[in-house]
């Protein structure tokens, strides 16, 4: 049996390391701490092959005394805390004392500092956690810890290393987020010798945004502020139309530092539901401040995982203020129109969302966006005009005194409530396609008794566009509008309170229609039975794995009771997991208003269009369809202009 022993310190250190020192960038990290935690106004860091072979960070902080640098290396020592108690209310970003020990254990590592009431400082050597004796040396007032070879003594770790240009892009994600955090800070960075960023002390961090990532995007932001019992919030968060594939993009810093939580993240998430594409995650800039009693940040070795005292305070604030902020904000996506001419892939801004990185579903919506630069000049001669064929439709003689004009095309109905019976009779034409004489007299008779459309304004210098884009002037351009997407938008918010108001119309079947599904079909929809039945399907079993389905919305009679519930147990079933009631909801939110809204494709009348633009303000997320996908792209004079040569 092998005996228990003590572990040598050197072996405890190294533990530590493997904990902390992941790779240069984790270096990187903690030594910036420190010289944020040391008050410095300015931080110059260089690194050599991405870190690799060298990190330097030099501050203007507070500096180390000369006796006490042997202290700054060792083992859980530090000046950050003093007791047990001071671990519930850390005010500073490092306070665990294992840092430098840990990277001096694995490195070569010098420390030169000099305090502001000294005259001169002093200079300690270490290589491999073996110290040196500490010499006087001459120093401006601050810190500067260079590292170099890091992992020259645990070859083991240099074989997880990765190329330098990898490294590289981990260390300027790591400065990153301090110079996010501390936009008063002056920030320096240089690699081999070259300056990459220079980041002089601003009052906010737009600028620094704008630095890393891009005017576009730092343009683009819309700026927070929220606040709720002592605890605040304010920053940045980007349009929809800028968005990411991944949380990457995500920064939020609680009393100045970094962290991840999975609820504050499902909050933006859910702020943003509706606004973006399925699958893109929201870019945010965001800076919490509470009480640091109200905050454990001892939990995770790295600090980047924290527990809140009340988690369900912030998720609501971070929630509220952002929807809130929404709600009086013009999300409509802006187009160029030199965008339109580039055939879909830098449509507006926030390109990444419709470009060459675009998946299954959005790829769909890319090309529909194609052909955009003939649309553009289409209607900037044509503005004011109806489509010919709009305006050419033949009426057919009466059938029958005192019933209407019957028209080869049933329109579509849009009413202010959204009830859109849509062509219910399609199904009953001829074997040749035609319509008989009673079939006709049945759908007039129809029309005659239902609800008349709304009186609405003429959009006189709206016009339809291959069936599927509406072109509408406006007082500073033309706005190109996908009927799909803004109807399906109407139709969703609209059933939405319905259902939340137990009021959405149901349509009762005279004989309940069977359905036959598989085993786990029929198990999911009974299971669901109470759910499906807010949104007006009502099921019951029949015996094996039949169903019968007694009423389903009014909304979708066009379609049969079967196609209804079919399409609602693949939605049911999508992602092999149990879902969320609110998810769910929403899902099937989304598939009754996509199923009920006019198609792709769908001619339509002049009332029609009117009606459907009369009820855009109907909306409050007008600019953007349930899936993400926007309703409507903006184009001003001055693109107009510019693309015809005129400035």
């Amino acid at each position: 049996m092998a005996r228990i022993q003590q572990l040598s310190p050197s072996v405890v250190n190294k533990i530590a390391a493997g904990e902390v020192i992941e790779r240069p960038a984790s270096v990187l990290k903690e030594l910036l701490e420190n010289s944020v935690d040391a008050g410095s106004t300015r931080i110059d860091v260089s690194l050599e092959k991405g870190g690799c072979e060298m990190i330097r960070v030099a501050d203007n902080g507070c500096g180390i005394a000369v006796d006490e640098l042997p202290l700054a290396i060792a083992s859980h020592a530090t000046s950050k805390i003093l007791s047990a108690d001071d671990l519930f209310s850390v005010i500073t970003l490092g306070f665990r004392g294992e840092a430098l020990a840990s990277i001096a254990e694995v490195s070569r590592l010098v420390i030169r500092s000099r305090p502001t009431d000294s005259t001169s400082g002093g200079e300690l050597e270490v290589v491999g956690g073996a110290a040196n004796s500490v010499v006087p040396v001459g120093c401006p007032v601050g810190t500067t810890i260079e590292v170099r070879n890091l992992f020259f003594n645990t070859p083991v770790r240099i074989k997880f290393m990765r190329s330098a240009q990898t490294e590289m892009g981990h260390s300027v994600e790591a400065l990153t987020r301090l110079a996010l955090a501390y936009p008063r800070i002056h920030f320096t960075l240089s690699h081999n010798g070259r300056l990459m960023h220079d980041l002089p002390p601003a009052a906010d961090i737009r600028g620094r945004i704008a630095a890393f990532f891009g005017n576009e995007l730092a343009q683009d932001l819309i700026e927070v502020q929220g606040a709720s019992e002592g605890i605040t919030l304010r920053g940045f968060v980007a349009n929809p139309m800028h968005s990411r594939s991944t949380a990457r993009m995500q920064y939020m810093f609680l009393n100045g530092r970094a962290i991840r939580d999975r609820a504050l993240q499902h909050a933006l998430g859910e702020a943003y539901r509706g606004l973006m594409l399925t699958g893109r995650q929201p870019i945010c800039f965001l800076q919490l401040q509470l009480p640091a009693e109200l905050v454990d940040v001892n939990v995770h070795p790295t600090k980047q995982e924290v527990r809140f005292q009340d988690s369900g305070r912030l998720y609501s604030l971070l929630l509220g203020t952002l929807r809130t902020k929404f709600l009086s904000t013009d999300l409509q996506a802006r187009g160029t129109a030199q965008g339109a001419m580039d055939g879909g892939g830098t449509i507006g801004h926030g390109t990444e969302a419709f470009g060459t990185t675009l998946g299954s579903g959005e790829s769909e919506y890319a090309s529909q966006l194609q052909g955009a630069s003939e649309l553009v000049n289409w209607a900037k001669e044509q503005l004011g005009k109806r489509v010919a064929e709009q305006s050419a439709i033949e009426f057919q003689p009466l059938p029958a005194a005192g019933v209407p004009p019957f028209r080869p095309y049933e329109p579509l109905r849009l009413h202010p409530l959204g009830e859109t019976a849509r062509r219910p009779f399609d199904i009953g034409r001829t074997e040749t396609g035609e319509v008989s004489q009673e079939q006709r007299l049945a759908m007039a008779e129809a029309a005659h008794h239902s609800l008349p459309v709304p009186h609405v304004p003429s959009f006189a210098n709206a016009l339809q566009v291959h069936d599927r884009y509406l072109v509408v002037e406006t007082e500073v351009g033309l706005e190109v509008i996908d009927q799909h997407a803004l109807h399906e938008r109407i139709l969703y918010e609209q059933i939405r309170e319905k259902v939340l108001a137990g009021a959405l119309e149901s349509q009762k079947l005279l004989v309940p229609e069977p359905v036959d599904l598989t085993a786990t079909e029929a198990a999911t929809v009974l299971e669901h039975a109470d759910v499906l039945a807010r949104l007006g399907v009502e099921v019951q079993p029949f015996g094996g794995e039949t169903v019968l389905v007694s009423s389903y919305p009014a909304m979708l009679a066009n379609l049969s009771p079967a196609e209804v519930l079919r399409e609602l147990v693949e939605k049911l079933l999508a992602g092999g997991r149990q879902p969320e009631a609110r998810d769910l909801v929403d899902e099937l939110l989304h598939m009754v208003a996509c199923k009920a809204a006019v198609k792709f494709g769908d001619r339509l009348l002049p009332e029609e269009i009117d009606a459907l633009l009369a009820q855009r303000h109907l909306a409050q997320d007008q600019h953007h369809c349930p899936h993400g996908r926007p309703t409507t792209l903006v184009f001003t004079r001055e693109e107009l202009d510019r693309q015809f040569k005129r400035i």
